[in-house]
């Protein structure tokens, strides 16, 4: 099986010896990801609506450079610090994916890698192959 893997630079992937996103075959793997600007800064610091766009839009990225879309997601889990604002990383999520409506899990942790992060995502596609 072919096995394709993307870095996005950020200091975690190399710090910690791992992809941003890995396909391996019809999936793809998007690792964890947060609420990072192009330049590594934190987005949306307080504010779990805007981190959760933010990372969505970072996994997006992470699928059109392996040839996916969001239309091709079928998991995600989202890691929160304070599940009382499911509604708020909920509606980020349900307006970003609208009709795909993948199976995911919303999961409170204790932290993430830095304490102003507040959503980290994961998700899983399967894309046709050729």
């Amino acid at each position: 099986m072919e096995r394709e893997t993307i870095q996005s630079g950020t200091e975690w992937e190399s710090t910690v010896g791992y992809s941003r996103a890995v396909r391996a075959g019809d999936e793809i793997h998007v690792s964890g990801t947060t609420a990072t600007d192009d330049d590594g800064d934190l987005v949306g610091v307080g504010d779990p609506y805007a981190q959760a766009e933010q990372a969505l839009s970072n996994v997006e990225r992470a699928l059109e450079r392996l040839d996916a879309t969001r239309a091709d997601v079928v998991r995600t889990r989202l890691f929160v610090t304070d599940v009382d604002r499911w509604d708020e990383i909920g509606r980020a999520h349900r307006e970003y994916f609208d009709d795909v409506r993948p199976a995911t899990s919303m999961v409170q942790v204790e932290r993430l890698v830095d304490p102003e992060m507040v959503v980290e995502v994961e998700a899983v596609a399967k894309v046709k192959t050729e």
